[in-house]
This record gives C-alpha cells, structure tokens and sequence, in this order.
C-alpha cells in the first residue's frame, strides 16, 4: 500500500516529500494548498448555498437532466460551461485533449472519453453531442509539428494518431498555406473526424435514425469570440 504522504507531501506543497502523517488541525497548517482554488471555492460556496438558494438542493434532489453533452478540449481557456453560459445541471462535459471522439474499438480496455459518451447518451438521455474544437490547439498544434515521426513512448503523440487523418489532408489541401492557415483547417478537420468516429457507435446512430440525438462540429474562435458550426450542406464552417 502507498503511504499518502509520500505521495503528496506534508510541508511544502511538493509531491516527493517524505515527512510523518500528522492528524489534526496540526497537519493542515503544514500542507501548502492551493489557496486561490480555496478562495474561489469559498466565493462560489457564498453564491450557491445561502439558506434560500435551493438550485443544488434540486439538483441533488432530481439528479442530473441535462440535455447537451459537450466534448471539449482540456485548453484552460475554453470552458464550456463558461462559453455557453450555463448553469449547474445543464450540461455534460468530457474534455481530453484536443476534443477527440476515439472510433469504437471492439475491445475492453480504459476508454474514458467513450464511457463518458455512452452515459451521456445511454443512460442520460442527452439530445444534442457538441464536439467543441477551439483555435490554436495545442493538440493539433503538437499533430502538425510531430507529422509522421510520433513518438511510441508518448501518451499525447498516441492519442493524436487518432485525428491523424486530419493532419494528411491539410498536408494535401493547404501545402502552399502558412501555419496558421494550416493548423485552424487541422484543428477543424480533427472535429469532422471525431464527428465520423461519433457515427462508429450503434447506440448513437440508433438515436440519430430515431431523431431522439443530433450531432454537431462546433468551433470556438477564441481571438475573435466567435463561434462556428459545420453546415453540412455546404460543407464549410459558418457563424452561429
């Protein structure tokens, strides 16, 4: 068993320290937490749990309805539930990164993102899947750099091997294009892929062919705060 101080520590906030557990409000005083995180969870406390507030109450009460399921990218700067200003309850997130749907893949194995999905779609009910993909990405931004020379002993290569296919058409398309050019097609093909990979579960194109789901490539242009949905009519993205 792995003794909980050595792994975080009981003096200065760092990981490898190796000091005696103490109990108590004795311990507290020597673990250097995060204050600001505390701060913010104080302020939001404030503002969600006065004595007439009753939205958590229901929402522990009636558990979670929401309607949207949202596949977003774990960029700090791309919240969903600050982009569409929602409250509690009303959306289901998974954010990994890149925001990238894997294919159905007939095997057991750890497949978060997925989970995360059939629950949202299976057991939640949702009616709309959101794959929000966001400008400069540092996912697709590592995809273009690495090209075809992934490395076998990294997690992040590995997993951007699935939008692969993204990256070899805008190598196709756009070989005379500037970067950013470059990278804003990738990072918006890459949503088309997860949207393609969405269509590799039964228990979604069930849903789509009972129209009980929809599914949609949405893109969040974070220098203009602009938002953009794939039209597949005319096959291009175009503001909402």
């Amino acid at each position: 068993m792995i003794e909980s101080n050595k792994i975080f520590g009981s003096g200065s906030g760092d990981i490898t320290e190796d000091k005696p557990v103490q109990s108590g409000q004795a311990a507290a005083h020597h673990v250097c937490w995060p204050q600001p995180l505390i701060e913010g969870f104080l302020r939001f406390r404030d503002n969600h749990f006065p004595s007439n507030d009753i939205e958590y109450s229901r929402l522990f009460e009636e558990g979670q309805k929401p309607k949207f399921l949202i596949v977003g990218c774990c960029d700090s700067r791309v919240d969903p539930a600050i982009i569409f200003n929602c409250a509690p309850g009303e959306l289901f997130v998974v954010r990994n990164v890149a925001n990238i749907v894997p294919p159905n893949e007939a095997r057991i194995g750890h497949h978060g993102t997925t989970a995360a999905i059939e629950y949202g779609v299976c057991n939640l009910g949702v009616e709309h899947v959101v794959i929000l993909g966001h400008e400069h990405c540092g996912g697709i931004q590592t995809l273009l750099q690495t090209s075809r020379d992934f490395n076998p002993d990294s997690f992040i290569d590995d997993w951007m091997r699935l939008v692969d296919s993204a990256r070899v058409s805008v190598e196709r398309d756009y070989s005379d294009a500037g970067i950013e050019v470059r990278r804003r097609a990738c990072e918006q093909r890459a949503i088309l892929v997860s949207l393609e990979n969405l269509l590799t579960y039964p228990w979604v194109t069930q849903r789509i062919a009972e129209k009980t789901l929809r599914i949609h490539g949405w893109y969040f242009d974070i220098k203009q705060g602009q938002l953009l949905g794939y039209n597949t009519t005319t096959e291009q993205f175009e503001p909402l």
